[in-house]
């Protein structure tokens, strides 16, 4: 597995929204308990005006982690205004719902040997 990619899980990355995903970068961040979601139609960080200085918020996965979920991201901008948009969980199986509701495949694993 990427090492960057259990650097960002161990410095609270909890999401990464991306235009699109590799097949294995995308089973890789599920794998560390990060929740891949995947920008739709047109949307990109270029059309939103995205710069790095926002503040993000993921509604409606509080609701539930489902294979192929909407969800929101709500965007504080650094001006003070907000603006919205629409996500794909890409979380696409249900074993993989159980990884990243465990926090990854590890603690998975581990739960799963500790309550056997």
């Amino acid at each position: 597995m990427d090492s960057r990619l259990k650097a960002a899980r161990l410095l609270g990355v909890k999401a990464v929204v991306a235009k699109g995903f590799e097949r294995i970068h995308r089973s890789n961040l599920v794998g560390m308990g990060v929740l891949p979601l995947q920008f739709k139609g047109s949307d990109s960080a270029a059309s939103l005006g995205l710069r790095g200085d926002e503040i993000f918020d993921v509604v409606g996965a509080e609701d539930g982690i489902a294979p192929g979920k909407n969800v929101t991201l709500r965007i504080q901008h650094a001006d003070g205004h907000t603006s919205e948009c629409s996500l794909l969980m890409r979380i696409d199986t249900p074993v993989e719902v159980d990884y990243y509701c465990n926090g990854g495949i590890l603690p998975y694993v581990l739960r799963g040997l500790f309550t056997s």
